[in-house]
């Protein structure tokens, strides 16, 4: 895989087991994309306005984001970034609990990728892994 295109991932998400749950997958599966964890929507804009002070992501990057968040949700995020002239084009993919279709409906209508229901990408996020992985060798990404 080391003609793969590099792809840095944003992952946004406060449930510490879900968050290694899919740093574990994309190792396991051999798919060395560097994660980079924000615990919420303000500490991700943080990240990405290269405020933080200890976090950077560098292009190209995919967010994968959950939408039920402390301090700023998933939903704020989204509406946040689509908003900003820098990061208006960032492609995310939601990675939440929400089986809900007004989610789906409200996600997909600020622009994502994607969206994926944690309890459905298969047992440790193994289909999430697949899923990044051709993503990347199939998508030409802005850097």
């Amino acid at each position: 895989m080391s003609n793969q295109a590099k792809v840095n991932i944003l992952l946004v998400d406060d449930d510490d087991v879900a968050a290694e749950s899919v740093v574990r997958s994309l190792r396991k599966n051999t798919i060395d994309f560097p994660v980079t964890l924000a615990r919420d929507g303000v500490e991700a804009l943080e990240i990405l306005r290269r405020s933080h002070a200890d976090l950077t992501i560098e292009k190209p990057y995919l967010i994968l984001l959950d939408l039920n968040m402390p301090r700023m949700d998933g939903f704020e995020f989204l509406q946040e970034i689509r908003s900003d002239k820098n990061l208006h084009d960032s492609i995310v993919f939601v990675l939440t609990t929400s089986d809900f279709e007004s989610d789906r409906t409200r996600a997909y209508n600020e622009n994502i990728a994607g969206y994926m229901v944690k309890s459905a990408v298969g047992p440790q996020f193994a289909k999430l892994a697949t899923l990044l992985d051709s993503y990347r060798s199939t998508v030409a990404l802005p850097s």
